[in-house]
């Protein structure tokens, strides 16, 4: 079953327990799932929904710190909680060693040496390990790998 017939279906689980937060964020994911496909004139295969769903969890933390900044908690709190359902259809994240051991071995391959390669590394790395790794963990993994 693809990560949008999950979706799809958990909706229906969410409007028949009439949990309303849950049901509005799984409902803002097909939309932005079907906005992608539509964009890309292309049906989205569980990688590309699984890289929207880590976009769409970063936006979420993003914006529960600046409601947490601002002094209103009762949105960060709402923003957290969509971030919880949204990480259930995410792989498993990468534990720190795991990822430092992925990093080491695109860096090994590459034949990186300084800073001037972290892209080329960054990008080999985020190929690797697709969505088991926030964007911002594996640049700072990458940063400490290559300036030693």
């Amino acid at each position: 079953m693809s990560i949008k017939e999950q979706i799809a279906g958990d909706v229906k689980s969410a409007m028949k327990a009439r949990e309303k937060l849950k049901l509005e964020t799984l409902r803002m994911t097909l939309a932005a799932i079907k906005n992608k496909e539509i964009e890309k004139k292309a049906e989205l295969d569980d990688r590309g929904a699984v890289a929207l769903i880590s976009t769409l969890v970063k936006q979420r933390r993003e914006a529960a710190g600046m409601y947490r900044d601002a002094g209103r908690d009762e949105l960060a709190d709402k923003e957290e909680e969509e971030i919880t359902f949204l990480k259930g259809y995410l792989p498993k994240e990468l534990s720190r060693e795991d990822l430092i051991a992925a990093v080491d071995a695109v860096i090994e391959e590459s034949g990186a040496s300084s800073m001037a390669d972290m892209g080329n590394v960054m990008k080999g790395v985020m190929a690797k390990v697709g969505g088991q790794a926030e964007g911002r963990m594996v640049n700072e993994v990458v940063k400490e790998r290559l300036s030693r």
